[in-house]
């Protein structure tokens, strides 16, 4: 019987406290530290100490890139009572040691705040096993939580000790998402959690099919690779797909050669549902997944640039990527490998080709724009040669057989013809002062109006963001640098990226990727119909991760958006029922287009 529990009111302001402060423990710090919480770390060891708080100190900055927030302290010392006694948290992450375990939970019983939440990070031990020391209250506020590796991993998984209030779970999943990390929660009790339960029945198996001489581990994981990270198959879709029937089959004559238990495979299988008609993917009952809604339109094809900075070739010179993602969350295919840090993508539907842009190392002019088939064929250079600087959101203009991009650090605003020919200058910000607020980053184009708008969204978080408006065509006599039809429409922004324009209802919508809560949003704003702004605007999606692309698709009531911290967004029209479609803590994604 579970305790109802009401979560601190006070709990912004006080201190997040880590027990241990080694390897796992001081990322753990660093992880709420980046969230906007003051630290407290608690270690014997003068060493690992200082150690603890250089790390902080070094990391919390490019960890609070995917929060948004302006990090807190992380401080350390020897004694417990300082660092847990007005705790709304404590994370213990102590060597694997049962009874060190028993005994710190007893200890941080007698010294933290009554409604003070403590987590064990254990992977080896579950929170029911620390509990003989504690109150009988204070078993309602226990769970496991633990960590992987942040920042490669950001996963964290959560379990109940068995008599955890049910409260603590939605709180704890909103506070770890504060944190930019990825909370799952165990529906039970379970020794090892839900991935590491996952991960040693692969491991075994690996370990028998090398024992028995079957394979080497060259092919096993190359055979991974091309199954599971390239092809994004996930193994509960993949059952769904092969047929549940075929895996009870399957299953059932492994159990038959080595003599497996069948309980938990083909009985659970046959119980839950195959006696109850549910197949899978072929069945209209559905399986595993519910079935799929066949009375839905098709949607689109997503197209998606993966800048690479989150990659495990961050590092290279080149490591871009343009990639086919489904909208069941299902990475299709890579589309182009080796970009110089790719930024906005728009798509021509009549010759079937998408246009995208390289921004190329700040500062050089060694920016790019390419074009290729919708398949990733015929790929070719079409501006280039130190004409652009960093080119940024890319949009095509059917109509116009043109295309249209901003250059941020060349501070202007760019067209050409499709194969590259014709650039024009637009906007030429470019004088003897480079300031930021003048580096021109998104761009959409409304032929309806006869005008284009551009974001120049100014210093990070520095809410100097400004969304300006031109006509197409430059004034009769006038020059990119001299024209006097330029209007500022919105300013005071925290730091707008990508734009897009809805024709039909005259809106503009827009990405922000600033500090919250008035950042990391997606924005819109009522156009009249000269193509100014007399009213405010609004804010109708929150809780990104780094914003940048945003895509209408008003044909099926959509828009997608993407974060750096690696997710792909779908909401209604109105910005609400936001879902993530993808996400991949090792991407980082930028500019977004739809395939027919």
């Amino acid at each position: 019987m579970t305790v109802s529990w009401q979560a601190p009111a006070d709990y912004a302001n006080r201190p997040v406290a880590v027990l241990g402060a080694g390897v796992l423990g001081r990322r753990i710090a660093c992880v709420w530290a980046s969230a906007g919480y003051d630290v407290l770390v608690r270690d014997p060891s003068p060493q690992q100490r200082i150690d603890c708080v250089a790390y902080v100190e070094e990391n919390v900055a490019s960890y609070a890139e995917k929060t948004g927030k302006v990090p807190g302290k992380a401080a350390a010392y020897e004694d417990m009572k300082t660092v847990v006694e007005n705790a709304w948290l404590v994370i213990e992450a102590v060597p694997e040691k049962i009874q060190l375990k028993i005994d710190t939970f007893a200890e941080l019983d007698a010294l933290t705040p009554a409604d003070c939440i403590l987590a064990s990070n254990s992977s080896s031990y579950k929170a029911s096993e620390m509990l003989e020391k504690v109150s009988e209250a204070r078993k309602s506020q226990i769970l496991n939580m633990h960590y992987y590796m942040p920042p490669i991993c950001m996963l964290v998984e959560l379990m109940t000790d068995g008599f955890t209030s049910e409260e603590i779970f939605p709180f704890m999943v909103e506070r770890c998402k504060e944190s930019a990390t990825l909370p799952y929660v165990a529906r039970k009790e379970s020794t090892g959690f839900i991935f590491n339960r996952l991960w040693a029945a692969v491991k075994r198996e690996c370990l028998t099919i090398l024992s028995e001489g079957v394979s080497v581990p060259e092919e096993i994981d190359a055979m991974w690779d091309i199954m599971f990270v390239q092809g994004g198959t996930r193994p509960c879709k993949m059952m769904d797909s092969v047929g549940l029937d075929t895996v009870a089959f399957i299953e059932g004559h492994y159990i038959h050669e080595r003599g497996l238990p069948s309980e938990h495979t083909v009985d659970f299988l046959k119980k839950n549902y195959l006696d109850e008609g549910k197949l899978g993917n072929k069945c209209s009952k559905g399986g595993l997944y519910p079935p799929a809604d066949t009375t839905a339109k098709p949607g689109p094809r997503i197209v998606v640039l993966d800048i690479g900075l989150a990659s495990a070739k961050a590092t290279a010179p080149n490591p871009g990527e343009i990639l086919e993602v489904t909208l069941d969350g299902k990475l299709k295919q890579t589309l182009a490998t080796d970009q110089a840090y790719p930024d906005g993508i728009d798509v021509d539907y009549e010759s079937d080709r998408m246009f995208w842009t390289n921004m190329g190392i700040p500062g050089k002019d060694d920016g790019s724009v390419f074009s290729a088939k919708t398949d990733g064929t015929d790929a070719r250079q079409i501006v280039g040669g130190g004409a652009v600087n960093t080119p940024k959101q890319l949009v095509v203009v059917a109509e116009h057989k043109k295309i249209y991009f901003c250059d941020r650090e060349g501070r202007r605003v760019f067209r050409c013809n499709y194969d590259g020919s014709s650039l024009d200058l637009l906007i030429d910000n470019r004088d003897d002062n480079p300031e930021h607020s003048k580096w021109c980053v998104g761009i959409t184009v409304s032929p309806k109006l006869g005008k284009f708008f551009w974001t120049q969204k100014g210093v990070s978080k520095g809410s100097q963001g400004r969304i300006f408006t031109a006509n197409i065509e430059t004034p009769a006599g006038q020059s990119a640098k001299t024209r006097d039809d330029i209007k500022c429409l919105l300013s005071g922004l925290p730091e707008c990226v990508d734009l897009e324009v809805k024709e039909d209802t005259l809106q503009l919508y827009w990405t922000d990727r600033g500090e919250i809560p008035f950042g990391n949003t997606l924005n819109r704003v009522q156009l009249t119909e000269s193509g100014l702004v007399e009213e405010k605007h609004e804010i109708i999606t929150k809780h990104l991760h780094e914003a940048i692309g945003v895509k209408l698709d008003a044909a099926n009531g959509h828009i997608y958006l993407t974060d750096l911290g690696g997710s792909i967004y779908q909401t209604d029209l109105e910005g609400k029922n936001k879902k993530v479609i993808y996400s991949d803590e090792n991407r980082a994604f930028t500019g977004i287009a739809l395939l027919r």
